[in-house]
């Protein structure tokens, strides 16, 4: 029997239908097709305060991003690059899961991550996508085999939501299956561990 698996997407930016948006929604839709549940969180639910800030307190969209991230048996992040860097939007939201060091599974503990990176030229797209592979290093999550570094000044979205170079759009794809193929390995491995320690 095919198992479950919960694939949260992470990304974007303050722009409605933003190209790393764009990106991360085909990933996702593939991550769909073969099976998972998938959950996106974007633009104004990333918007969250600064992480650390004296005084501040958790806030209502923090405590979503913190809950789906400890339900998730995957994760696909997505960043335009800000000066060849992660955007400060989804740099604050990841340093949130800071919130999670204590959680059974802390982090990104036991996840595979799939890494998307959206630029105007090559330069930015490469060391974004770099620096999430760096931050998911560090949040103790396993980036997928591929990533994806997008370059806008070369290819763009349909309408319809589609990659207008269909390598980019196949790549995208390959990056939501093999989130979705690791996830559901390593649940059905950790299902049988338990099983086995129950004698069954």
């Amino acid at each position: 029997m095919q198992q479950t698996v919960n694939v949260v997407g992470i990304g974007g930016s303050n722009r409605p239908r933003s190209t790393a948006e764009q990106a991360l929604r085909v990933a996702l839709a593939e991550a769909a097709r073969r099976g998972a549940a998938v959950r996106v969180i974007t633009g104004p639910e990333l918007a969250m305060p600064l992480y650390g800030a004296a005084g501040s307190e958790t806030s209502p969209q923090a405590r979503r991003l913190l809950a789906a991230v400890a339900d998730a048996d995957g994760i696909i992040l997505a960043s335009p690059a800000y000066h060849g860097g992660v955007s400060g939007l989804v740099k604050n939201a990841l340093d949130h899961i800071e919130e999670l060091r204590e959680d059974t599974r802390p982090y990104f503990s036991g996840r595979a991550v799939g890494c998307v990176s959206v630029a105007q030229g090559w330069q930015g797209a490469v060391s974004t996508l770099s620096a999430l592979r760096d931050v998911t290093h560090a949040l103790r999550g396993w980036p997928t085999p591929l990533g994806v570094a997008m370059n806008t000044a070369a290819s763009g979205f349909s309408p319809e939501g589609q990659c207008q170079d269909p390598r980019v759009q196949e790549q995208l794809e390959i990056v939501g299956a093999q989130v979705v193929e690791f996830a559901t390995l390593r649940a059905l491995s950790t299902a049988g561990a338990a099983a086995g320690d129950r004698g069954v």
